[in-house]
């Protein structure tokens, strides 16, 4: 059976054409509360994705942008979808000549995209203006009927699929389908009235195609100037002096014809006014409707995007710095992790003296339990797993020298947030059903971040509560990091041969932010404290100057 041309898999994200009477913004694609998608609200802002996607962003156009962004905040989970992603990324490396042709087509896109935008949601507010100058304080409130905005905005349409037809042809399965889609994009109804000719029938449009070759149907041009009906007015004015020249004659008073014409001169502004004023309302808007509600159209423009989103990663990873790898997509019932010398997506980017770490998250290890003294590194390193599982989610390059990865059906960061507690509810309470919603969501292929567990409560019950919780997540086969400074719950937990565990590593001089087989059994906080001006000492001498 012959293989389609063009993968609907690509296309499985919500458009991002916007209907409404705005024009979507960049992190419109955001996680709410009441989204079921890999990522939850809670998680996307734990994991800093928002830090994230400005540190991998070098989109040119708006809708790449908002194509890398949907990405990171709605994670797809189609493993052959990112394989073809990451095979048109290594295209682009390895293919000089595709990249730089990719990169003017969308350096030209870049500098056009703004007029059918500018078509899509301006608002036209009239007059005789004959520029797109701006002629309000808001920057898509335009002088003028919209017809230099419908021209530049179905021109871009227009360049746009002409370009691509005009682009070598990729060897890539993911960048061969994005151009059939924009070139089949041709072949649509919506396509021929941005090319036009638009016919207009009993206030509907009609393509050129669907026009009947014995009919007259007058046909839509973008200007106010219209020979016709000029040349009826100029003609009707032109009746009526010869009319009323003759019968002033009669009276002896010929000479106030001239006044007449005078008198009707003014007509024209006002005729011009009312056409431009109908193709407005009844062209221009209806259509501009037609095309923010067409899928076709939308698809056109993601894919759009998601071209720019490949050569964004190409860019991304030239300006890293240091090594980076694409992962190996693996395919499997649990979630996995390998990641050899990984370094943080955002902060390794303005240091390079970095500290690198391993992350393994297998079947043997699906528990990892991570303690250590404070400042030592464990919420970077926990950061650093969720956000590499991101990027290596959306085809991008990581911070590593090698990983392979599982695809995670949901990712999740549980961090204590005493600011947003439930009404009648305390902090144990409130922990407690963030980690139940963790929990009833979760699968074998989920990847899960837990910074400490049953804070709030008695140190009974938290190693209870914390014991018997981690089993359940254990046996359910979610890999899971368990960030404590409970030795005696990991003590407990290894008694059951249950999970891996790394501590941060601490010299004499401070913390080298290496993690390191074993269970760290002190806390530094008296480091801390003292860092912080805020020791026994400062106690004590605070105490002293005040007398106390």
């Amino acid at each position: 059976m012959k293989e389609p041309a063009v993968s609907d898999a690509y296309w499985a994200q919500p458009p991002l054409l916007s209907t409404g009477e705005r024009l979507a913004g960049v992190r419109d694609m955001r996680p709410t509360d009441v989204d079921k998608n890999v990522l939850d609200a809670k998680t996307f802002d734990a994991v800093e994705a928002d830090q994230l996607f400005d540190s991998i962003n070098l989109a040119a156009t708006h809708v790449g942008q908002c194509v890398l962004y949907r990405s990171l905040a709605r994670l797809g989970t189609d493993a052959s979808v990112i394989r073809d992603k990451q095979e048109a990324v290594r295209e682009l490396e390895s293919n000089p000549s595709l990249r730089e042709s990719l990169q003017r087509f969308i350096d030209a896109m870049a500098r056009q995209e703004q007029s059918l935008y500018q078509l899509l949601y301006g608002t036209f507010i009239g007059g005789l203006a004959i520029d797109s100058s701006r002629a309000g304080k808001d920057e898509m409130e335009f002088s003028g009927y919209g017809y230099h905005q419908f021209v530049d905005g179905t021109d871009f349409v227009v360049d746009l699929v002409e370009t691509v037809k005009a682009l070598p042809q990729p060897h890539s399965k993911y960048l061969r389908n994005l151009f059939d889609a924009i070139r089949n994009f041709e072949n649509s109804r919506i396509y021929s009235l941005i090319c036009g000719p638009v016919y207009l029938a009993g206030g509907k449009f009609k393509t050129r195609e669907e026009k009947p070759s014995y009919m007259f149907l007058p046909r839509f041009k973008p200007s106010m100037i219209k020979p016709l009906p000029m040349l009826f007015a100029l003609a009707s004015i032109g009746g009526a002096l010869y009319f009323f020249q003759g019968l002033l004659a009669s009276f002896g008073i010929a000479y106030l014809g001239y006044g007449i014409l005078v008198l009707a001169l003014p007509l024209l502004p006002v005729l011009l006014i009312a056409i431009a004023a109908s193709d407005r309302d009844s062209v221009i808007y209806p259509l501009r409707r037609l095309f923010k509600h067409s899928p076709e159209l939308a698809r056109v423009l993601d894919t759009l995007g998601m071209i720019d989103e490949i050569l964004s990663i190409h860019r991304y990873s030239k300006a890293f710095g240091g090594g980076m790898t694409l992962p190996e997509i693996l395919e499997s019932e649990r979630h996995f992790i390998s990641v050899t010398e990984a370094r943080n997506p955002i902060l390794a980017r303005a240091n390079p003296n970095y500290v690198p770490n391993d992350i393994l998250l297998d079947d043997a290890g699906r528990l990892l339990v991570i303690t250590g003294p404070n400042s030592g590194g464990k919420t970077a390193y926990c950061k650093t797993v969720v956000q590499i599982q991101l990027l290596g989610q959306i085809g991008c390059y990581i911070p590593a020298a090698a990983a392979r990865l599982v695809l995670a059906e949901r990712v999740f960061y549980q961090v204590p947030d005493p600011g947003h507690l439930d009404e009648g509810m305390g902090r144990f309470g409130h922990e407690l059903k963030r980690t139940k919603e963790i929990f009833f969501n979760s699968t074998a292929r989920s990847l899960v971040v837990l910074d400490e567990l049953s804070e709030g409560t008695t140190f009974e019950e938290k190693m209870e509560l914390s014991e018997y919780v981690l089993s359940g997540f254990y046996k359910l086969g979610a890999s899971t990091l368990l960030v404590t400074h409970n030795h005696e719950l990991c003590e407990r937990l290894q008694e059951k041969a249950m999970g891996r565990y790394l501590q941060g590593e601490f010299l004499p001089q401070g913390p080298t932010y290496r993690l390191i087989p074993g269970v760290s059994r002190v806390s530094h906080a008296d480091r801390v404290a003292a860092a912080l001006g805020f020791s026994k000492e400062d106690i004590e001498k605070h105490l002293a100057a005040r007398g106390a």
